[in-house]
Order: structure tokens, then sequence, then C-alpha cells
């Protein structure tokens, strides 16, 4: 029982410490929501109050300022792109590199690993230019190959270890029964790579709807400008308009929490499947 009662008061005392943690990384998302219906004085007032009642003025016109439908449309237009091609191009790379083992795929895949901590700030310059030589600037499917380039490696590294744990004997039986080297891959092993693939897309989902650097550099025209740049148009050297900006926020953060929480329950069975396969 003595044992039992420590750890008990043990587990109790970090589930507490995780919660207040939790309220302080939260209270940021609680400012964000509660100002976005007050107007700027109430906000410069006052800004921890909560809002005497629920007006979505600023809401309407932060959507018609900053043509935020243009922006929503841009900005998931390039998440789905984005995605669609990185796991084609991911799960293909990572397969090729884990089935058939050489010197030379050994040495890609290091390579691939290795640019993983590289920052993006160190080939901004040479990769702009490189742009401009492609034309690439101003293009939705621009910015779709270049994020490609910057978040290939780390989606390869996750399918690179989840594709080992899927037993060979699967796709040699495949094979016997007269199966393609391509139809293993599309019909036997990409089916079992849902878990990572699910997982693979929410992370990177998360990445490209944050995006404020890369589009800032390669999308320059306003009717190109993703959520994160039209929301910064709001930012000004002398004023900042915090009613619309933080209205905008929150607009902006919920297409991707919706998406989290539909995806969840994938996320959690992917993990608990490769732990089970592990």
């Amino acid at each position: 029982m003595i044992w039992t009662s420590k750890y008990s008061w043990k587990f109790l005392l970090i589930e507490i410490a995780l919660i207040l943690l939790a309220i302080v990384y939260l209270s940021p998302f609680f400012f964000v929501v509660v100002n976005s219906f007050k107007d700027f004085s109430a906000i410069l007032n006052n800004p921890a109050s909560l809002p005497e009642r629920l007006d979505f003025t600023n809401f309407i016109r932060a959507w018609e300022m900053i043509n935020l439908p243009s922006a929503l449309f841009n900005t998931i237009l390039i998440t789905i792109f984005t995605n669609l091609v990185l796991v084609i191009f991911a799960s293909m790379a990572a397969y090729r590199l884990v089935r058939h083992p050489s010197k030379g795929n050994n040495m890609l895949f290091l390579i691939f690993v290795s640019t993983m901590v590289i920052p993006f700030q160190a080939i901004m310059i040479p990769l702009v230019q490189m742009s401009k030589w492609f034309s690439l600037i101003n293009t939705i499917h621009g910015i779709v190959i270049i994020n490609m380039g910057l978040i290939v490696p780390f989606t390869i590294f996750l399918y690179h270890g989840f594709i080992k744990t899927i037993p060979k004997e699967i796709e040699e039986a495949a094979i016997i029964d007269g199966c393609s080297p391509y139809g293993v891959f599309w019909r036997i092993v990409f089916p079992l790579l849902k878990p990572m693939t699910v997982t693979a897309v929410v992370l990177q989902s998360i990445n490209l709807w944050n995006q404020f650097l890369e589009p800032l550099l390669f999308l320059q025209l306003p009717e190109l400008h993703t959520i994160q740049i039209a929301i910064n148009t709001l930012f000004g050297a002398y004023t900042n308009q915090w009613d619309l900006a933080l209205a905008a926020l929150t607009i902006s953060i919920l297409p991707i929490i919706v998406f989290f929480l539909i995806m969840q329950k994938q996320i959690v069975a992917g993990i608990t499947s490769g732990g089970i396969k592990g």
C-alpha cells in the first residue's frame, strides 16, 4: 500500500504539472480568440478580459479587407498538392532505398538525412535565384516544387523506418502470384503505409499551413498570397490592426485544428501499429 500510495502521489503531481504547462501553452490561443471579438480600444484597455458580447464585425471586415477567401484557397491548394506529390515520391523513394540496399542507396539516404539539419535561411538566396531561372516565382506549381524539395527528406526518413517493419514475405508472395514490381508497391506495400502516410500528411500540413517566409519570397503577387502573408498585411511599420488581425488569425487556425481532430484517431492508430510491428 505504501508503494502504491507513494507512486500515486508522484503521478498526481506530474499530471498537475502537465496541466499547468498545457494552460501556459494554450494561453496565447485564449488571448487570440477572446480579443478577436473586441474592438481596437477594448483590446488596448484590457486584453485579458472576456468580451461583453459576441461581435463578429472584426471577422466580416477581415474577411473582406485582406481577401481571406482567396488566401485560404491558395493555402489549401498548396497544402493538398504538396502533400499529394510528397507522399507519392517519398514513399516510392523510401521503398527503393530500403528494398534495394547498396552503397549508392545508403549514401543517397545519408544525403537526404543530412539535408534535414540545413536551415532554410542558409539556402534561401541561391534557391530564389534558381527559382527565377526556372520561372517558378509567382506560380502555385513553383511553390509546390520548392516545398517538395524542402520537405521530402524528412518524409523519406519517416517512410524509410516504417517500411523496414513490413515483412518481405508479403511482397514475395505477391511476386509469385504474378504481380509486377509496381503492382507490389501500389497494391501491397502502399496500403500498409497508411498509418505513416496519415502521420506524414498531418505533420506536413501543419508545417505548410504556417509557412510564412517561403510564400513571402516566392508568391509576391497579391492574388497568390497565402493566409499567413495576407494576415501580415494588417501589420504596418507604424500601426497594427490588432482587432482585424486577431479575427483573421482565429479564422486561419480553425481549418487546421478541424483537420487535426479528424485525423487524430488515424495518428494514434499509426503510432500503435508501428509500436506493435516494431
